[in-house]
C-alpha cells in the first residue's frame, strides 16, 4: 500500500507558521506518512478537491487580515460560488498563530475553520489557538493539539506492521546535499547575481532592487536614549513606484564577526563553494541562493545565526550530539516537558542561534554541513513604513529606522538584526546597496480632495503620516490634522522644521504631546480626549479618517478609548453606541490602524 499523503498548507508572515509546517512534515516523516509542505499562495488551490488530508497553518496579522503569502487563495476560498460539497472527501484540521493583545485573536484561523465546514470539509479537531502572549508562546497550545492531532490521523492511517514511530532523538535524513567544489568557481555567480542590471520590474523577494544608500542620519539628540536614524535611497531605474501607507522590505545581512565566529564554531571554510541538491523530488532550493554558492554568502546572507531559535533547532541538534551530556541536556530543552526550562534559556533573555552552538561546542562541531538548512531558518525581510512621497521627492525613498538595542539578563546587549545593519553602513565612506522591494501596507488614504484625515503617530509611528501629508499637499488636498508625540521637543521631535513649515503655509495642523516635559506624562490620547469637540466634529459633521501607527502594545487600546469617550462625551452617545460608533468606522475604513509589536 503507498504511503498516504498529507498536505500541509502555510500562511506565514514572520516565518512561526512555515516552521511550525516544517514541524508537521517531520512529525509525520517520524509516522512514516508521506508529507508535502508548502505555502498557501504556491499551491493550485484548485487540487484542494482531491485532497484527502490537509492541516492548515495559519497566522493572522495586522488588524485580523490573512499573511501576504495566502491573499490569493484566501479570495478564491471565499468566492460565494463554490458549492456547498466541493470539499467534502477532505479531512482537515487548522491551527492558528496570533497574539492574544490584538482585538482579532486568531482571526483567520477562526473564519477559515469555519469556511472549510461550509464547503463540506470534515474537521478532525477544533481549530487550534496558538498565542505569542502565553509564558510559553504558541506551543503551550500547540504541543497537546498536535498530540490529539496525531491519534487522529494514525486512526485513518495506521503504520505499516513492524514499523514504529521514529524517536526524536534519531535524525531525519537532510533535506538537501551540499556537494563542495574542489576549486572555486570563476567570477562567483553570486557576485554577478549581485551586480546585474536593473531586475524585471517590480522588485520583488526574490528579485530585489540594489538601491544605493544616499544618506544614513540621527535625528534623535545626542543624550537621548535611542538611536533613529532617516535613511534615503536613491531608487532611480527600479521600477518601484509607491503611494503613502505602503512599506518597504529590507534583506538585511548578519555581522562579519558574527559570519566568522559561526563558521569557526562549525569547522567551515567561508571560502569554499558548494551547489545545493534537494534530496526528495518534492523539495526545491531555495531562489534566493545562488548556484554555485559559498559558505561567506550562505551564512552571511542566508542563515539567521542571529535569530533566537525555536524548539525544533534544538531537537535537531538533539539527534546530531555526538557529547552524551550535550545530547542529554537538548532532548530536555526540545521535550515538552523542558518547554519551561527552554523559554528560561532561550527566548525570555533572546539567547541567538549562534550562542546556543557556542554553548554546546562538541555538537557544533559535529553539525554535518548537509544539515545547515534544516537547522537554521532563512533571514525574513524586514518591513518599514515608508516615511517620503515620490511627489515630493522623485526617485527617492526614505525610511524612519529606531536602531533595536536592549539589554537582558545576558552580557551582550541584544541588537535588532536589520535595524543595526542600516545604522551600521556609512554611504560617506563608500557606495552602500541595500536589497529592497515595496508592498501595500495596511494604510490607504481617500482620494477625495475635501475629505478631512486625523492621524495619530506617535514616535517612529509619525513616518507613514509624514509620507501621507507630503502626498496630500502636493495633491492639493487639506485637512491634513497630526497628532504627534515624543518625550522631549529638543530630543526626538521628528521632522520639527518641516511641521512648522506646514502649519504657516496652513497645509497641516499639528497637535504635540511631550511625555516627559512636565510632572505628569502626557500621551496623544490625552491631547485627543482635551481636543475632543475637533475630532468629533471632523468624524460626525466632515468625514474624516481617523488613522493610527505606532506600538501595539498599549497605545493603540489607550486611543481607542479615548475616541469612545469623546463619543459619548461630545455625540452623547451611550457606552454600547460608541463602541458601535467605533466600529462602524473601522468595517467602513474610516479608522485604520498600522501597529506593530
Amino acid at each position: 500500500m503507498p504511503s498516504p499523503r498529507l498536505l500541509v498548507l502555510f500562511g506565514s508572515q514572520t516565518g512561526t507558521a512555515q516552521d511550525v509546517s516544517e514541524r508537521l512534515g517531520r512529525e509525520a516523516r517520524r509516522r512514516r506518512l508521506g508529507c508535502r509542505v508548502q505555502a498557501l499562495d504556491s499551491y493550485p488551490v484548485v487540487n484542494l478537491i482531491n485532497e484527502p488530508l490537509v492541516i492548515f497553518v495559519c497566522a493572522t496579522t495586522g488588524q485580523g487580515d490573512p499573511p501576504d503569502n495566502m491573499k490569493n487563495f484566501w479570495r478564491f476560498i471565499f468566492r460565494k460560488n463554490l458549492p456547498s460539497t466541493a470539499l467534502c472527501q477532505m479531512d482537515f484540521a487548522v491551527l492558528g498563530l496570533g497574539d492574544s493583545s490584538y482585538a482579532k485573536f486568531n482571526f483567520v484561523a477562526k473564519k477559515l475553520h469555519r469556511r472549510l465546514l461550509q464547503l463540506g470539509g470534515t474537521a478532525l479537531l477544533p481549530v487550534c489557538l496558538g498565542d505569542d502572549q502565553h509564558e510559553l508562546g504558541p506551543d503551550a497550545a500547540i504541543d497537546p493539539w498536535l498530540h490529539n492531532l496525531w491519534e487522529k490521523v494514525l486512526e485513518l492511517y495506521p503504520m505499516p506492521p513492524g514499523l514504529d514511530v521514529i524517536p526524536p532523538g534519531v535524525p531525519l535524513p537532510p533535506k538537501f546535499t551540499l556537494e563542495f567544489l574542489q576549486e572555486a568557481p570563476g567570477p562567483c555567480s553570486e557576485e554577478q547575481r549581485a551586480a546585474r542590471p536593473t531586475p524585471p520590474s517590480p522588485p520583488s523577494e526574490l528579485q530585489p532592487f540594489l538601491a544605493r544608500m544616499v544618506t544614513n542620519q540621527r535625528v534623535t539628540g545626542p543624550s537621548h536614549f535611542q538611536d533613529v536614524r532617516l535613511i534615503e535611497f536613491d531608487i532611480a531605474g527600479s521600477g518601484i513606484s509607491f503611494v503613502a501607507g505602503d512599506v518597504v522590505l529590507i534583506q538585511p545581512e548578519n555581522a562579519a564577526s558574527h559570519v566568522q565566529q559561526f563558521c569557526q564554531v562549525l569547522g567551515l571554510d567561508p571560502e569554499q563553494s558548494f551547489t545545493l541538491r534537494p534530496r526528495e523530488p518534492d523539495v526545491t532550493c531555495p531562489e534566493r541562493l545562488p548556484q554555485p554558492c559559498s559558505v561567506r554568502h550562505l551564512v552571511a546572507r542566508y542563515l539567521d545565526i542571529a535569530g533566537v531559535p525555536r524548539r525544533s533547532f534544538f531537537e535537531l541538534l538533539a539527534g546530531l550530539s555526538p557529547s552524551e551530556l550535550e545530547r542529554d541536556k537538548l532532548l530536555e530543552l526540545s521535550s515538552a516537558a523542558g518547554q519551561e526550562e527552554l523559554a528560561e534559556y532561550c527566548s525570555r533573555p533572546r539567547r541567538t542561534a549562534l550562542e546556543v552552538l557556542c554553548d554546546f561546542p562538541h555538537t557544533a562541531a559535529a553539525v554535518p554541513p548537509d544539515y545547515l538548512l534544516d537547522l537554521v531558518p532563512a533571514i525574513r525581510p524586514r518591513a518599514f513604513s515608508i516615511a517620503s512621497s515620490l511627489l515630493a521627492h522623485p526617485s527617492r525613498l526614505q525610511i524612519l529606522v529606531a536602531v533595536v538595542q536592549y539589554q537582558t539578563r545576558l552580557r551582550e546587549p541584544r541588537r535588532g538584526l536589520c535595524s543595526s545593519w542600516l545604522a551600521s553602513l556609512d554611504p560617506v565612506q563608500g557606495p552602500v546597496q541595500v536589497p529592497l522591494w515595496v508592498r501595500p501596507g495596511g494604510l490607504s488614504f481617500p482620494e477625495t480632495p475635501d475629505t478631512p484625515v486625523i492621524m495619530v503617530g506617535p514616535g517612529t509611528g509619525v513616518a507613514p503620516f509624514r509620507a501621507a501629508v507630503q502626498e496630500r499637499v502636493a495633491q492639493g488636498q487639506t485637512g491634513n490634522v497630526l497628532f504627534f508625540g515624543c518625550r522631549r521637543r529638543d530630543q526626538d521631535f521628528y521632522w520639527e522644521a518641516e511641521w512648522k513649515e506646514l502649519e504657516q503655509r496652513g497645509c497641516l495642523t499639528l497637535f504635540t504631546a511631550f511625555s516627559r516635559e512636565q510632572e505628569h506624562k502626557v500621551y496623544v490620547q490625552h491631547r485627543l480626549r482635551h481636543l475632543g469637540p475637533l475630532v468629533w466634529e471632523l468624524l460626525h459633521l466632515r468625514g474624516a479618517y481617523f488613522y493610527l501607527a505606532g506600538n501595539a502594545k498599549y497605545m493603540p487600546a489607550d486611543v481607542s478609548e479615548a475616541l469612545t469617550s469623546i463619543f459619548q462625551e461630545e455625540g452623547g452617545l451611550s457606552g454600547p453606541d460608541a463602541a458601535a460608533y467605533l466600529a462602524g468606522l473601522q468595517r467602513t475604513l474610516r479608522f485604520q490602524t498600522e501597529t506593530w509589536a
